[in-house]
């Protein structure tokens, strides 16, 4: 690289290799002030200046730091802020930083000042740079570089490793997994502020996966290790191929990391072997929660998990909770189940699961205590999509309005899932839908029939600074086949309460059979509208509306009933997820005692 003007730069080197020779000598503590000169305090420059500074850290109201500390911090943000204006655009600067009045690249690393009060950063940042010539060659078809790297733009030192690395990847992605950087030309014209940049590229051979090695104590078989991973040996390279590999492996929960490793060499005629670097997780776990909801009451869960059951990678998870204690959402409710579950059955995304449940659930209108046995497959198409398919055997006793009935089904679940959420907890952009169908044939006590329900939920953000964002959600049930009262009465869908209404009383809106008796619906639609307001970094408020339907019959007709409610909410970002506070009141549908409901909880609500 040429320079016209390299004054500033060598005093910077000079000083950082001597911060690098700086010795601990102790010190005692002094809360110094820092000033940062000639640029304006509101521009993207002094910004990038303020955040890149190690004595900016070192001087905040918080830290009481020695003279070592500061000099050394002075010392090496010679080089550290030269390099934060050359991503600036900036490549002639000058720069100066003095501790008291005194040049801080001046003062020997091993004796500091006894006393430092005033640090100063003083930056002439020069012209700014563009590119008179913007070149990288050989690139792949379809390569997309970033739009900053053209001539007249803005010369940053960012928007060339960006380049370089979209070069790379374009590559790589054509299975060049030896792509790199082969020679780089940069002249810089100081006088007309200007960077000619010259950039080649050595894409390499064209490569295929070739055997996979595994490195890493683990108690997982080594063949099951392999066949989780799922690396296409033979097949040209692919980075999208090789991440995969790495995520089947972290998702089976055996494993505390994962690290897919290329070999430097390549093994005659073209292939690249590759070693996963693994290390065995935890086998066993063991958690417990509780939860307290004004409506449902207190809610009390424990589980177990063995994370590699018979060396193959396989889990086995035993959960149990009681819900409903002190609520007023019926009674005391129980759930004890297990689920076993083994990665990589029939392929790489395909896993097989068998669980048994055994559930009590006490609540408002009806009474039900099942017994589920079930097995079947997961198949993870990707990241964003999951389907599953399974056989199963349910037997339950319930009472409702009806009186008390006895059945057994034979099941057939299926369900597809596509989560295109930007965050699952606190979504700002895209969707989500979850389709399950459950065919049904009765073996005692029902009629043959099939229970469908979707959710789907949409999300935009508009703004940036204080972001507006707009969260719409849409729900669909059925029940098809039984009549009203032959139906399971578990299967029949209730409205109203933080899953569907919020306002309304939980499960207050059914079918109304006269004389005080509410049975649940074979219909039922929900809608759910938010406005979520950004307005602070952790603080935001929503406004909502909600409705749900709750009809006889088996599709939706309008014959049925609505309830809505609305309200506020506010929200306060943690790192777990944003902590939910609503109030709603009811706004339309049959009259209730109550006035208003209290929600709290962890997440956005949908």
């Amino acid at each position: 690289m040429k320079w016209k003007n390299s004054d500033g730069y060598k005093r910077s080197l000079k000083a950082s290799c001597a911060a690098l020779a700086w010795v601990w000598v102790g010190g005692t503590g002094f809360a110094a002030t820092l000033d940062i000169t000639g640029l304006d305090k509101n521009s993207d420059v002094y910004a990038a200046v303020s955040g890149g500074s190690l004595l900016r850290e070192q001087t905040a109201e918080d830290v009481v730091a020695s003279t070592q500390e500061l000099l050394a911090a002075a010392q090496a943000d010679y080089a550290r802020l030269l390099a934060v204006l050359y991503d600036q655009g900036y490549f002639a600067s000058v720069i100066k930083i003095t501790l008291d009045g005194v040049d801080a690249s001046a003062i020997p690393p091993v004796k500091p000042p006894r006393q430092i009060n005033r640090a100063v950063i003083a930056v002439d940042t020069g012209k700014k740079f563009s590119f008179a010539k913007a070149e990288i060659k050989p690139l792949a078809k379809d390569t997309e570089l970033p739009e900053e790297f053209a001539v007249g733009k803005t010369a940053r030192l960012g928007v060339m490793k960006d380049t370089v690395a979209a070069g790379i990847e374009g590559w790589r992605n054509l299975g060049h997994a030896k792509a790199a950087l082969a020679d780089q030309q940069l002249t810089a014209r100081v006088p007309d502020a200007t960077i000619s940049a010259t950039l080649r590229l050595d894409p390499g051979p064209r490569l295929r996966f070739g055997d996979l090695t595994v490195k890493g104590e683990s108690d997982v078989r080594l063949r099951r290790i392999v066949k989780i991973a799922g690396l296409p040996t033979g097949e040209v390279y692919s980075q999208e191929q090789l991440d995969m590999a790495a995520t089947r492996l972290r998702r089976t929960g055996a494993f505390s990391s994962v690290a897919m490793l290329e070999s430097d060499q390549i093994v005659a005629p073209d292939k690249l072997p590759i070693t996963a670097q693994v290390a065995d997780a935890p086998k066993r776990r063991f958690g417990f929660g509780a939860e307290l909801s004004s409506i449902a009451g207190l809610k009390v869960s424990s589980y177990w998990l063995h994370r590699n059951l018979l060396g193959g990678a396989e889990s086995l998870r035993v959960e149990g909770d009681i819900s409903g204690i002190a609520g007023n959402s019926g009674g005391v409710d129980y759930r004890l189940a297990t689920r076993f579950e083994r990665p990589a059955t029939f392929n790489a995304d395909t896993n097989f699961y068998a669980l048994a449940e055994i559930e009590q659930l006490d609540e408002v209108n009806f009474f039900s205590r099942q017994l589920d046995l079930e097995t079947g497959i997961e198949r993870i198409a990707s990241k964003e999509r999951t389907y599953s398919f399974g056989i199963g055997l349910r037997t339950a006793q319930t009472r409702d309005a009806f009186g008390t009935n006895r059945y057994t089904l034979f099941t057939l679940p299926l369900s597809a899932t596509h989560d295109y959420r930007d965050e699952r907890l606190d979504a700002k952009s895209g969707y989500y839908a979850k389709a399950s169908l459950t065919p049904f044939l009765a073996l005692s006590g029902s009629a043959n029939g099939l229970r469908s329900y979707v959710d789907v939920r949409g999300y935009k953000t508009f703004g940036t600074e204080r972001p507006l964002t707009f969260a719409l959600r849409g729900q669909l049930g059925s029940v098809y086949g039984p009549t009203l009262a032959q139906a399971p009465a578990d299967y029949l869908f209730y409205s109203g309460g933080g899953g569907t209404v919020r306002g309304q009383p939980y499960q207050s809106l059914g079918v109304d059979l006269g004389n005080g008796k509410t049975v649940g619906g074979r219909s039922f639609v929900g809608v759910s509208a938010e406005a979520r307001f950004q307005i602070r970094k952790k603080v935001g408020v929503v406004a909502f509306a909600d409705a749900g339907y709750i009809g006889a019959e088996e599709f939706f007709d309008g014959s049925g009933r609505w309830q809505s409610g609305a309200g506020l909410g506010l929200r306060y970002a943690t790192g777990i997820g944003p902590i939910r506070v609503d109030l709603a009141v009811p706004v339309s549908g049959p009259a209730t005692n109550e006035n208003f409901q209290v929600y709290i909880g962890i997440g956005q609500s949908f």
